[in-house]
């Protein structure tokens, strides 16, 4: 892309004629490529979550990106070796549905219609018409992301990766297949990760249940939501601390609606204090039952079957669903005159996230992988410090569900993913697994072998991701170069789900980390705070917002929304907002290139600027130094405010505007320093935000006459000039600026014409402060439109004035027949109120002890010139009222 001239800016930026222009010359470029020269710069590695090919980018990844994507941009304009890895998932459930469904409706075909190879070549042509959907979206979204290295989790490098990882635990003890409760869906067919099952709250009821004992000398009731389930009860649980039931331990309970008996058992699960203190153990139907049997040594009959209807265990129920079962076998308790209570409660019920089924707690043979060793290694690392989580206190919620893991269940009964490498000898029983394709039994040498119908747990792979997509498990040059990566940006509800197992593949593979820091970020909810989904109907599209705003304006409000670890929500006044950000700085860009005149830009001389040359300047170093600090500690917001507040208001509303004075003058040396300066300021501005609004601020750099590298993506980031800094000036600028906003006020609240000038008396307390307002006074006249500027110490008060206080001076302005005196008395008693309570609040905080032993020293001494300030202009604005009082 060559620079364009100066004059080439339009005067309207429109992102829509612009961003997929410029990404296309950043890929064009190989600006997000790693320089094979760039070896000897520390490298900075990210790998993106792989969102699912199924759908589009949602708000939650839009997010995600932009985050990942600002840590990336202002680390490769730091000078280091950067990669990012992009890449999708495979989705096992969610693809298979979504192809399920499309050949049901376009084809009238199941996929068992269609048969396993058949059905598996359909989703891989699904995948790759409709896949690269979400991709386009990332390059929308303004992510730069190396896309030499895109990586899908059924590549065939990423699924050697997966049989060598399933290979290796199996041999090592660390993955069983067994018999033990999973969430299963009915309608899809197949057990599903916790992920994949949504908690609502819905109404359901408490049911009272009479288990009488088995003598008829007495009865226990049990509360239970699901007395579907009590066919397949083998024991009612109590505390073994509780004096109610102590001594009905042992005995025998008649299971109502059966001609079974049940024991009465002792465990500490039970919570004496939730319903009756008596629970109806279930094994084949809840997780903590499960292990109670287990403990016990119970059996576990199920009475529900995987397609969520009751079988021959239920008796004359069987057949019926579980909603159905559910009622009648209340209404025949109920005959009977076993139910002595029914509650009306909510309670959170689980359903499936692809097709909404009521998940069922099913106890199922499955293939686990032996969590506690896995856990124990990722823990210790953890409490070495090994991972830092942003906010910290996620490590806590981290630790603690490490501690109380279960066994992960990974098999899943679909066609889509990585099948199992498992295969069963039917000749004599056993199981072989293997990395390669297995045709003949390991233990017998039977050629009758066929492979497990399962595949893996979509986050099986994913676990993977951060070592897979690098070349893992051969030692590749990318492997050696930018493993451990360097951050993780991830939401809180996959924590568990996906960090968690990262963390301990990471850490048992490749003996370390996969990464060093973890951002975790909130969820995106509607501007009423409720969470986005498909049933509320309340989600915003990306894209949507992209095309009627452009990337950059979605990019900056989910940035500066960001909170670490919070929740944000969404509102499209903050994208307005955005938007209206982002044409100030092209409006402000379009006036300094504008002004730059025909000749070569003059070098920045320091020796010849003016206080507001050295102001801007002193802001400009200060905001590298705090957007530096921000994004260091990984707070985007706080950097995104910086950013806003400079550019807006220090740049924009008061630097473009004073510069005005010598430009339009006739001082051609002034005119030089300050076009320098605007150049200065502006070319660092638009390199801070770079990282945040990309698209914009590289179209406007490109005419800057600025040649120090071929794109701003990789242009230098800037520093933060120490010698910038000068407070001095800082506070000069501040009595400067508010003595232009007083006056403006106060021509504003007397309706004083805009193009009628004014007088304005300045009575200064020293010496020091005149030379300020002297040096001030070509700013003074013409942004206060005045006629006339009077300063000193003994400046006297003109009749018919309007008086404001600034630091180190009052300021009179003669409005004749425009003042009314009773009602600037009233506004100077406002004012002389509202110093009065700054001071006080000042002086109390300076008065406790705590404050001032604690606090820095750089803080008490800011507060102490605070509470002077304040009490100088009390002391003005009290003397101005006496003078009012004795008619002067």
């Amino acid at each position: 892309m060559a620079t364009a001239r100066t004059t080439d800016l339009p005067t309207v930026y429109q992102p829509q004629h612009v961003e997929e222009r410029i990404y296309r010359f950043w890929e064009e470029g190989g600006f997000f490529t790693p320089d094979p020269s760039a070896k000897g710069r520390p490298a900075f590695s990210v790998v993106m979550p792989p969102p699912n090919v199924t759908g589009s980018l949602h708000l939650g990844h839009a997010w995600n990106n932009t985050l990942q994507d600002i840590l990336v941009r202002r680390r490769r304009m730091q000078g280091f070796d950067t990669v990012w890895v992009p890449g999708t998932d495979h989705a096992g459930i969610a693809t298979q549905t979504r192809v399920e469904k499309t050949l049901l409706a376009e084809e009238g075909l199941t996929r068992h219609q269609l048969g396993r190879a058949a059905f598996v070549e359909r989703v891989w042509a699904w995948k790759n018409r409709y896949g690269d959907l979400i991709t386009r979206q990332v390059r929308a979204l303004g992510a730069s992301c190396d896309w030499t290295r895109e990586r899908f989790t059924m590549d065939e490098g990423l699924s050697r990766a997966v049989r060598e990882v399933f290979v290796r635990l199996y041999e090592e003890g660390l993955i069983y297949r067994g018999n033990r409760i999973i969430n299963w869906c009915p309608r899809c067919g197949t057990a599903l990760s916790d992920i994949e099952v949504e908690h609502r709250d819905l109404p359901g009821r408490l049911v009272h249940v009479a288990y009488p004992l088995a003598d008829g000398s007495g009865e226990l009731v049990v509360a239970t939501t699901r007395p579907e389930t009590m066919f397949a009860d083998v024991a009612v649980a109590v505390h073994p601390e509780d004096p109610r039931y102590r001594g009905l331990i042992g005995r025998m309970l008649k299971l109502p609606l059966t001609d079974r008996e049940i024991p009465v058992i002792a465990d500490e699960y039970v919570d004496r204090e939730y319903g009756t203190g008596c629970v109806k153990i279930t094994p084949a139907h809840d997780p903590n039952d499960f292990e109670v049997g287990m403990r016990h040594q119970l059996p576990a009959p199920r009475c529900i079957e995987a397609d969520g209807r009751l079988n021959d265990t239920a008796g004359a129920y069987r057949g019926m669903d579980r909603e159905t079962a559910r009622r009648r076998v209340v209404e025949d308790l109920a005959r009977q005159g076993l139910v002595r209570k029914v509650e009306e409660i909510s309670h959170a019920v689980g359903h499936c996230s692809r097709c909404d089924t009521v998940v069922e707690p099913y106890l199922s043979e499955q293939w686990f992988v032996r969590m506690a060793p896995l856990a124990e290694a990722a823990i210790a690392a953890v409490r070495r410090g090994e991972l830092q989580f942003v906010p910290e206190r996620f490590e806590r919620v981290f630790l603690h569900w490490l501690e109380n893991v279960r066994d992960w269940c990974i098999s899943r009964q679909l066609w889509w993913g990585h099948r199992i490498p498992a295969w069963y000898c039917d000749a004599c029983g056993g199981i072989t697994v293997s990395r390669t394709d297995v045709t003949a039994c390991s233990h017998c040498g039977s050629s009758e072998v066929r492979q497990d119908e399962d595949v893996l747990d979509t986050w099986f792979s994913s676990a993977l991701w951060p070592f897979s997509t690098l070349g893992w498990p051969d030692a590749t040059p990318d492997m050696a170069r930018y493993y451990p990566t360097s951050v993780l940006v991830t939401a809180y509800d996959i924590l568990f789900f996906w960090v968690a197992r990262m963390v301990f593949t990471g850490l048992r593979f490749t003996g370390r980390m996969p990464f060093h820091t973890v951002v975790v970020h909130g969820l995106i909810r509607d501007a009423e705070g409720r969470k986005m989904s498909k049933s509320l109907g309340n989600g915003v599209d990306p894209v949507e917002v992209i095309e009627k705003y452009g990337a950059d304006a979605l990019r900056f409000t989910l940035a500066t929304g960001t909170s670490p670890g919070n929740d944000q929500r969404f509102y499209w006044e903050k994208v307005e907002g955005s938007r209206n950000f982002i044409n100030k700085v092209w409006n402000a860009s379009r006036f300094v290139l504008m002004n730059l005149g025909d000749g070569p830009l003059p070098p920045l001389r320091r020796e010849a600027l003016t206080i507001a040359d050295k102001w801007i300047l002193h802001r400009l170093a200060l905001t590298v130094q705090a957007v530096d600090a921000s994004l260091d500690r990984l707070d985007f917001g706080e950097a995104g405010r910086a950013l806003y507040d400079f550019a807006w208001d220090d740049f924009c509303d008061w630097y473009i505007e004073l510069s005005k004075l010598s430009l339009y003058g006739s001082d051609e040396a002034a005119k030089a320093q300050t076009r320098a300066v605007l150049v200065h300021v502006l070319d660092a501005l638009l390199r801070l935000l770079h990282p945040f609004i990309p698209f914009v601020t590289e179209e406007i750099w490109r005419h800057l006459p600025v040649h120090d590298a071929p794109a701003l993506a990789v242009a230098a980031w800037p520093q933060a000039e120490v010698a910038d800094v000068d407070e001095r000036i800082a506070r000069q600028m501040q009595v400067i600026q508010e003595a232009i906003r007083s006056v403006r006020n106060v021509r504003s609240e007397r309706n004083v014409p805009p193009g009628k000038p004014v007088a304005l008396a300045v009575r200064v307390q020293d010496e020091e402060t005149a030379r300020l307002f002297a040096e001030a006074r070509p700013y003074l006249m013409r942004f206060c439109q005045l006629h006339t500027l009077d300063i000193g110490t003994e400046v006297a008060v003109p009749a018919h004035a309007v008086t404001a206080v600034v630091t180190g001076a009052e300021l009179f302005i003669p409005l004749a027949d425009l003042v009314d005196l009773a009602e600037e008395r009233q506004r100077l008693e406002k004012e002389r109120d509202r110093l009065a309570a700054e001071v006080e609040r000042a002086e109390k905080k300076l008065a406790n002890p705590q404050f001032v032993a604690r606090a820095p020293a750089h803080v008490v001494e800011a507060e102490r010139e605070k509470a002077a300030n304040y009490r100088s202009k009390l002391e003005a604005v009290e003397e101005r009222l006496r003078a009012l009082a004795e008619g002067v």
